[in-house]
């Protein structure tokens, strides 16, 4: 069924909801988990604070490698992947070229005029992926 799972993390626990999620598609259906992390710093950003994007990176890549064994101690084969970019492209991009069955997020939740105002990681990667996309609310 689903043997291509991209799942997005960006550390809340709304994506690690989304990851215990992935863990079960995998096991049932004897899938690869695809744990991916988008960082975008604006250069405005990097210049108020030099190295920032570096550290991040540094950060997200420690975060996804912690998911990818967790997702190994329990039989389910992974990959870890931090690339910078928008989010959504990242996400979006990354399951185009792992040719991913499914895509698996976590939702913050926010309606109204916060959403508005944010913007939703999670409702451009439902408008612009060309697979299924599972939103895990917690």
């Amino acid at each position: 069924m689903y043997k291509r799972i991209l799942v997005a993390t960006d550390g809340s626990r709304y994506s690690e909801a989304a990851m215990n999620e992935a863990i079960k598609l995998a096991k049932e259906s004897d899938g690869t988990i695809i744990i991916v992390s988008a960082i975008d710093v604006t250069e405005e950003f990097e210049i108020e604070s030099p190295g920032l994007t570096e550290r991040l990176v540094k950060q997200f890549k420690a975060l996804v490698e912690d998911m990818k064994k967790r997702a190994e101690a329990e039989g389910i084969k992974a990959e870890a992947i931090v690339d910078e970019g928008e989010p959504y492209e990242v996400i979006v991009n990354t399951a185009k070229q792992k040719d991913v069955n499914i895509i698996v997020m976590g939702s913050h939740g926010r309606t109204g005029i916060m959403r508005l105002l944010m913007g939703s990681v999670t409702s451009r990667v439902i408008g612009h992926a060309g697979c299924s996309v599972l939103v895990v609310k917690t």
